[in-house]
C-alpha cells in the first residue's frame, strides 16, 4: 500500500535534488506512510510513525548529544527516514553524530545537494500514497465481491483456491489441522516443488494467531473453521511479507471455505475428495505423474518405496434389497467410506480411501518392505468389521504390488474379488468370521466368470442353458432354478441338497425330475452339470450387476 524510501528516492523530484544516502542504507526498505516538512528539532512527538521528514535543517543544533538525540527521537516514533538539504545550515556534508546516530538505529539519512521545492515534493508522494490507497480500496472491494459470490454459491474448495491463486499470483494451499493437504493451486509453480515434505515442513510452522506470517517457512497462514470448530490451515507460500491486500484475500478465502464445510456436511468430506482425485489418478494412469506422488505423500500416504495393495470394501446386499437408484446407493457408500478411513486410523494403516464408483469403496494400502501384508490385513479386515454401519460389507484384496505404477492393476484386482464375492453371498451365503478377507484365489470360477461379465457370449451361454427354466418358474411360480442351485453347489449329492433347501427328499426328487423334463437334459451326468453349474454362477453375475446399476437382468 505504501512506498519505501527507496521508491521516494527514485522520484523525479526528488531525483532533481541530487539525492545522496549518507547513512542508515539498512532502511530504505521502510515504507513511507506521509512525508512531513519539519524546521524544529523537537518534532517527534508530533508524529504517528511512517513519516519521512524533510528538513533544511536550519533548526537543528550543532551539538552532537543533541544531534544524536533527534536521530534517537524520530526513529522511537517510527519515522521512516530523514530528508535534509544541504544548503542553508550545512553546505557539503553533515555532522558525524548524524551519521553514527543514524547507522545505529538503521534510518535512512538522505541528503540533498540542491535547493529542492519541498512542497513539490509533499503533492507528489503523497498523492501517490493516496492514490495507492485508493487503488488498495478498489482492490478489497473487488476482493470483497468475489468471495462473496463464492460464499453465497457454496463454491468448492478447487474454486476458491483458483480465485486466490488468481488475486495474489501466490501458490495456495488447504490442509487439515494434522497438514492433510485437501486441495491446492500452484499459481503456475512446480506441484512437486510445493508439496514436497508438506507435513515435515507444515508441522513445524505454527503461530499464536488465526492469521499470521511466518518468516522462517515463508507462509502466509490463517485458520479455517466456524462456530468454534477449527479444522484447517488455508496457506499462501510469499518468499516476503505479503501486502494487507493478500491478508484479507486469505481470510475472505477461509471463511468462503468454512461456509462450504458447513453446507456440504451432509455430503462427502474434503478429505475424502482428496482421496478420490489421487485414486482416480492412479486408476486412469499406468505410471503415475510426479505430482500424484507428492500429492499422495501430503496425505500422509507415501507411494514411493512402498509395497501396495488395493482393498474393495463392498456392501454385500442382495440383489433384491440392494437399492436401485444410484442416488440412494451414494449415502451409503459416503458413510461407508468414512468408516473405513476410522479402521485405517485405528488399525495404523496408511491408505488412500474413497468410494471410486457407484458400488464400493476403494483403499490402496501402503506398506513398508517388511511389513506383514496378511496380520495388516486382517487388523483392518477386523476393524472394519467391528466399527462398520448397520449394512454389512466385504472385504476384498487383489495382489501384493512393489511399484506405485501398479497401483491401478491391484485396485482393480480388488474390484473384480469384490464383485464375485457380492454375487457368492447373494447366491450362496458366505462365511465372515471378524477377520475375513477375500483374495482372487477364494473367488475360483466366479470370478473368471466376473471377469467375464461384460462379454455377450457368456450372457447368450447363461440364457441358452436356463431361459427354459427361468420361463417355466415364471409362469408356475415354482423354485426350479433354486433346486438345481443347491444341487450343483452340493456335488449332486441329493440329501444334502434336499436338506439345503429346506424340502423333503420326495418332493426334491420330483424337483430334480422336472428340471430334467424341461431341460431335456440327465442332470446325473458330469457334463450337463457342469455346464448349468457354470451357467447359474454366470446367472449370479448378471444379476448382481443388474441390482446395483438398477435394471432388470436379461
Amino acid at each position: 500500500m505504501y512506498p519505501t524510501v527507496a521508491d521516494v528516492l527514485a522520484l523525479p523530484v526528488i531525483r532533481h535534488g541530487g539525492p545522496r544516502v549518507a547513512a542508515g542504507a539498512e532502511g530504505l526498505d521502510r515504507s513511507v506512510r506521509w512525508v512531513h516538512v519539519a524546521e524544529v528539532a523537537d518534532i517527534a512527538h508530533l508524529l504517528k510513525g511512517g513519516e519521512l521528514v524533510l528538513t533544511t535543517g536550519i533548526a537543528l543544533p550543532d551539538d552532537e548529544v543533541a544531534l544524536a538525540g533527534y536521530i534517537e527521537e524520530l526513529d522511537a516514533v517510527g519515522a521512516s527516514g530523514v530528508v535534509i538539504e544541504l544548503v542553508r545550515h550545512w553546505n557539503d556534508v553533515l555532522p558525524p553524530a548524524l551519521h553514527k546516530a543514524a547507522d545505529r538505529y538503521g534510518i535512512p539519512l538522505v541528503t540533498l545537494s540542491r535547493e529542492t521545492r519541498y512542497v513539490t515534493v509533499t503533492e507528489t508522494v503523497n498523492g501517490l500514497i493516496v492514490d495507492n490507497q485508493v487503488a488498495e480500496l478498489r482492490a478489497a472491494e473487488q476482493v470483497h465481491q468475489a468471495f462473496t459470490a463464492l460464499t453465497v454459491a457454496g463454491a468448492e474448495p478447487d474454486k476458491v483456491l483458483r480465485e486466490v491463486a488468481r488475486s495474489t499470483e501466490l501458490p495456495v494451499v488447504l490442509e487439515t489441522l494434522s497438514h492433510e493437504v485437501l486441495a491446492y493451486d500452484t499459481a503456475g509453480s512446480d506441484p512437486g516443488e510445493l508439496l514436497y515434505r508438506w507435513q515435515t515442513r507444515s508441522k513445524a510452522v505454527r503461530l499464536g494467531e488465526r492469521t499470521g506470517y511466518h518468516h522462517g517457512a515463508g507462509w502466509l497462514v490463517t485458520i479455517v473453521g466456524a462456530r468454534g470448530r477449527d479444522w484447517g490451515r488455508l496457506v499462501l507460500v510469499s518468499a516476503e511479507p505479503p501486502p494487507h491486500r493478500h491478508v484479507v484475500v486469505a481470510e475472505r478465502a477461509a471463511s468462503a471455505l468454512a461456509v462450504y464445510r458447513l453446507l456440504a456436511r451432509e455430503g462427502e468430506s474434503l478429505e475424502r475428495q482428496a482421496h478420490r482425485a489421487v485414486l482416480a489418478e492412479l486408476l486412469r494412469r499406468p505410471a503415475p505423474s510426479a505430482e500424484v506422488l507428492a500429492r499422495s505423500a501430503a496425505l500422509a500416504v507415501d507411494l514411493t518405496g512402498r509395497r501396495l495393495i488395493g482393498v474393495a470394501i463392498r456392501p454385500s446386499l442382495t440383489t433384491a434389497a440392494f437399492p436401485a437408484p444410484v442416488a440412494a446407493v451414494q449415502p451409503l457408500l459416503r458413510d461407508l467410506a468414512e468408516v473405513t478411513a476410522l479402521a485405517a486410523r485405528r488399525a495404523r494403516v496408511s491408505a488412500l480411501v474413497a468410494d471410486t464408483g457407484d458400488s464400493e469403496v476403494n483403499a490402496l494400502v501402503s506398506l513398508s518392505p517388511g511389513a506383514d501384508a496378511d496380520a495388516v490385513l486382517r487388523r483392518l479386515a477386523r476393524e472394519l468389521h467391528q466399527h462398520r454401519s448397520t449394512v454389512p460389507a466385504i472385504v476384498a484384496v487383489g495382489s501384493v504390488v512393489e511399484a506405485a505404477g501398479e497401483a491401478g492393476r491391484t485396485l482393480t484386482e480388488a474390484g473384480h474379488v469384490a464383485g464375485a464375492t457380492t454375487a457368492a453371498a447373494g447366491a450362496t451365503g458366505i462365511a465372515e468370521g471378524p477377520e475375513t478377507y477375500y483374495r482372487l484365489e477364494d473367488v475360483r470360477l466366479r470370478g473368471l466368470l466376473h471377469l467375464l461379465a461384460d462379454d455377450d457370449r457368456v450372457t447368450a451361454f447363461a440364457a441358452r442353458e436356463l431361459s427354459a427354466l427361468r420361463a417355466r418358474d415364471a409362469v408356475t411360480g415354482s423354485r426350479l432354478v433354486q433346486a438345481l442351485r443347491h444341487f450343483c453347489v452340493h456335488g449332486g449329492n441329493k440329501s444334502a441338497a434336499a436338506a439345503a433347501a429346506h424340502t423333503s427328499r420326495t418332493a426334491y426328487y420330483q424337483q430334480l425330475a422336472r428340471i430334467e423334463q424341461v431341460l431335456g437334459v440327465p442332470l446325473e451326468d458330469p457334463e450337463s452339470m457342469l455346464s448349468l453349474h457354470v451357467a447359474l454362477l454366470a446367472l449370479d453375475v448378471e444379476e448382481g450387476r443388474a441390482g446395483r446399476n438398477g435394471t432388470e437382468p436379461a
